[in-house]
């Protein structure tokens, strides 16, 4: 079994920004892909970005070049460096450890660890 506690949430004027942290225990996420996604009031749980253990990264295009996904060097820890924060970045952020081999990691599904969430608010 898999835990994975997000923090680091919290309110923020717009432009500003914030780092989420999300720490894994039990069997060790070094070896999967980890991400994170976002779900706001009335929307769907969409993908934000995503790290694999060779380094390599993907992210949507909502927010590309304003945040930035990485992982300490075991790959247990994964952070989400938010910058130049919107109000519609607003959201429940959830950190996500995928199977260890996502046919798109753009999909919830697949998905096999969530977070509990954090809540990030930007203001107006």
């Amino acid at each position: 079994q898999v835990q994975l506690v997000e923090s680091g949430g919290g309110l923020v004027q717009a432009g500003g920004s914030l780092r989420l942290s999300c720490a894994a225990s039990g069997r060790t996420a070094r070896n999967y892909v980890m991400g994170w996604f976002r779900q706001a009031p009335g929307k769907e749980r969409e993908f934000v970005a995503a790290s694999w253990s060779s380094g390599t990264t993907s992210y949507a295009d909502s927010v590309k070049g304003r945040f930035t996904i990485s992982r300490s060097n075991a790959g247990s820890t994964v952070y989400l460096q938010m910058n130049s924060l919107k109000p519609e970045d607003t959201a429940v952020y959830y950190c996500a450890q995928y199977s260890l081999r996502p046919t798109s990691v753009l999909l919830a599904s697949t998905v096999d660890y969530w977070g509990q969430g954090t809540q990030v608010t930007v203001s107006s």
